[in-house]
C-alpha cells in the first residue's frame, strides 16, 4: 500500500512509547522488515548528560540522532516515524527537528494536532494525526483543508484499550461503554470517503486474527504497541520487558496521569504509594508537558517515572502497556513478531476467501 507516495509493504505500526522505549533500535528494525517504526519524542535526550540542566536542547539533539541512527538501521526499507504528544512543550521546535532530520512521518494525539501540516506541509514528512472518533476526524480534515489546504495523509485510530494516555473517560474505559475499534473504525472511515485517506487502528491489537478483522471491515493495517515491547530489539532494559513478560491481566491499572488524562499502566510499588495518597512531585521540573502541573502542584512527575521504568527500575518506574498484556508469553524478535502476524493475518483472509 502506498501513503501518499510512500511505500508500506507491512502495514503495521510499531506504536510509538516513551520515554525511551520505542527510540532507534526498535523503530529501525521494524522497518528493516517493511514496517512503520515509531521513534517518541518525549524526553529522547534523557540519557543525555545536560539532559536536566538543558533539557530542550538534549531532546532536540538526540531526536535528530536517533532518527538517523533508525533509518541507517532500516537500510531504506519500511518508514521511519516520529510519535509527538500535542502536549508536549515547545511542539513546533520538535515537529520542525523531526522534518529536518529526514522522519518520513509524523504521529500526533494525546490531543488534537489541529497545527501539525505547519510544519510537515510542502515536505516529503508525512502528516497522520491520532483520533479516537469520528467527529475528531472530521474536525482535523476540515481544520486541514480550510486552513492549510491539505487533508491528513492517514489517520490512526488509538482505541480504549491502548496502553499509556486514552482519549477517553476513565467511566467509559472502566465500565466497558467506550466504543469499540470496528464502531470507531467505521465512523472515521464515513468522514473521510471522499478523500482517499487511509486509516490505521491501534490499541487491543494483539495478532494477525485482530489485523485481518479490521482490515475486512476496511482497515489500511494496524499499530501495535505493547507486543514490541517483549522484543530483543526494544531500546528498553531487559528490566522494563521481564515487567511486561510478568504480567497478568489483573496487574493492570487505569490511573489519573498528571496531565489530567486517564492512562493504562501495570501495577508497581509506584501506583501502589500513589494509592495510599502518597506524593513524588519533582524538585526540579523540566517543564517537558504544557498540560502537566508544575513542580509540587503533581502527585507525581510522570517524566521521571517513565524515565526509571525505561531503565527497568522497577521500585520508581512507571510502566505502560496495552490492556492485552497478560497474553504476551516471552521475548521473541522484531522479524518473528510480524511474521507471525502477518502469516496469522493472511491465513484469516485466505480462509475467508476460500
Amino acid at each position: 500500500m502506498w501513503i501518499r507516495d510512500k511505500e508500506v509493504k507491512i502495514p503495521i505500526i510499531q506504536g510509538g512509547m516513551g520515554v525511551g522505549v520505542s527510540m532507534s533500535n526498535l523503530a529501525g528494525n521494524v522497518a528493516l522488515c517493511g514496517g512503520i517504526g515509531v521513534i517518541s519524542s518525549v524526553n529522547a535526550g534523557y540519557r543525555e548528560p545536560d539532559f536536566m540542566t538543558n533539557p530542550m536542547e538534549a531532546n532536540l539533539r538526540a531526536l535528530e540522532a536517533e532518527i538517523k541512527k533508525a533509518k541507517e538501521i532500516a537500510k531504506g526499507n519500511g518508514l521511519i516515524a516520529v510519535n509527538i504528544m500535542t502536549a508536549v512543550s515547545r511542539f513546533s521546535e520538535t515537529a520542525l527537528c523531526a522534518v529536518k532530520a529526514g522522519a518520513d512521518m509524523i504521529i500526533s494525539g494525546a490531543g488534537l494536532p489541529l497545527k501539525l501540516p505547519e510544519y510537515t506541509k510542502g515536505t516529503d514528512t508525512l502528516c497522520v494525526p491520532i483520533v479516537s472518533s469520528g467527529r475528531g476526524a472530521r474536525l482535523l480534515t476540515k481544520t486541514y483543508m480550510k486552513k492549510y489546504g491539505v487533508t491528513p495523509d492517514a489517520f490512526i485510530i488509538e482505541g480504549h484499550d491502548a496502553g499509556g494516555h486514552l482519549g477517553f473517560s476513565k467511566d467509559e474505559i472502566e465500565n466497558d461503554t467506550a466504543k469499540d475499534n470496528h464502531e470507531i473504525l467505521a465512523e472515521v472511515l464515513e468522514e473521510v470517503k471522499d478523500y482517499n485517506i487511509p486509516v490505521f487502528v491501534g490499541g487491543g491489537v494483539f495478532d494477525g486474527n485482530d489485523m485481518a478483522s479490521l482490515l475486512q471491515s476496511g482497515a489500511a493495517g494496524v499499530q501495535i504497541g505493547t507486543r514490541f515491547i517483549a522484543t530483543e530489539e526494544c531500546d528498553a532494559a531487559d528490566g522494563f520487558k521481564e515487567v511486561i513478560v510478568n504480567a497478568t491481566e489483573d496487574d493492570v491499572r487505569i490511573i489519573k496521569s498528571p496531565v489530567g488524562m486517564p492512562a493504562r499502566a501495570i501495577e508497581s510499588p509506584l501506583l501502589k504509594k500513589l494509592s495510599e495518597g502518597l506524593s513524588f512531585p519533582a524538585k526540579i521540573c523540566n517543564g517537558c508537558l504544557d498540560a502537566c502541573p508544575k513542580g509540587v502542584k503533581a502527585s507525581f512527575c510522570i517524566s521521571r517515572a517513565l524515565v526509571a521504568a525505561v531503565r527497568g527500575n522497577y521500585e520508581e518506574g512507571l510502566f505502560f502497556s496495552g490492556s492485552n498484556v497478560g497474553r504476551i508469553r516471552g521475548i521473541t524478535t522484531v522479524k518473528a513478531l510480524m511474521d507471525e502476524i502477518m502469516d496469522q493475518c493472511n491465513s484469516k483472509l485466505e480462509g475467508g476467501r476460500s
